[in-house]
């Protein structure tokens, strides 16, 4: 079996020329490694001819890689992934079928490909139905477009493709998933001779949101107080007066005020206690 083997890969090796009596003689050669592959039991010599097999068809997978480049992936990933192809190519292919190899790797590869840019190739990963549709609208926009004299609406994408126009506003939308800015993106100048980050003009919390749910749960409780201690409340904490000032202007004491105080702020406290 292994001078099989030998005389299989010698005849891969056998010719170096170019143009198409090369790529006449790489496929009888293949061939030949594809037959006696099939053949072979799993052991030393199969493992030798499913890698040399795989060696002769590495500038073939090279090549459909380099036909998705500038998408924005790199090419040493794209080389990798039909690589992958490559090889599960070799190993699912049946020769007692009467086909080329070619015809069995080249869909094989470049399906691996596209399946490494719809898993793979997204900043934020949406469903794969939202990717899908993406895509069906991208290759209808264009026939809508020649037969409608005019740029499709939702209303006409929907029609086309079966399905409701909330679905389209989805997969229009998803395609801003595919490649996200970096929050330090320059924007514009900001100002002192630097740039704006894209981070810069991101809002942050404001401080009285938090205060926002409070001040609602405490509207109706103050509203229940005697009119004296809402007046205090607001004269203290709206006004900013002192309890000093406060007990001037109502014509009562510091101590009164202070008491009047506590109490209230204390029936405040439990009664949103009891609440939460």
């Amino acid at each position: 079996m292994s001078i099989d083997v030998q005389r299989a890969e010698t005849r891969t090796e056998a010719t170096q020329s170019h143009g198409t009596r090369a790529n006449r003689e790489t496929d009888a050669q293949a061939k030949a490694l594809l037959s006696l592959l099939s053949d072979l039991p799993a052991g030393t010599d199969r493992a030798r001819v499913r890698a040399r097999l795989i060696e002769l068809y590495i500038p073939l997978a090279e090549y459909l890689a380099r036909r998705f480049r500038n998408r924005g992936e790199q090419l040493d990933d794209l080389i990798q992934v039909a690589h992958l192809g490559l090889i599960k190519s070799v190993d699912g292919f049946d020769p007692t079928r009467g086909a080329a190899f070619t015809s069995y790797a080249i869909p094989m590869i470049v399906g691996e490909l596209k399946r490494h840019f719809r898993d793979k190739g997204w900043d934020v990963r949406v469903p794969r139905r939202l990717q899908e549709l993406r895509l069906e609208i991208s290759k209808i926009s264009g026939d809508l477009t020649q037969t409608l004299g005019r740029s499709p609406t939702v209303a006409d994408l929907s029609a086309r493709l079966g399905v409701s126009e909330e679905e389209v506003i989805e997969g229009l939308d998803c395609g801003q998933a595919y490649r996200a800015l970096s929050l330090d993106a320059p924007v514009g100048d900001g100002g002192d001779g630097g740039t704006n980050g894209l981070g810069d003009l991101l809002g942050g919390d404001d401080p009285d949101m938090r205060n926002v749910e409070n001040r609602e749960a405490l509207r109706p409780l103050l509203a229940r107080l005697p009119e004296r201690e809402q007046k205090i409340i607001a004269m203290r904490f709206h006004g900013n007066l002192t309890q000093s000032q406060i007990a001037a202007e109502l014509g009562i004491s510091q101590m009164h005020v202070s008491r009047l105080l506590a109490g209230a702020l204390k029936s405040l406290r439990e009664q949103l206690t009891r609440e939460d």
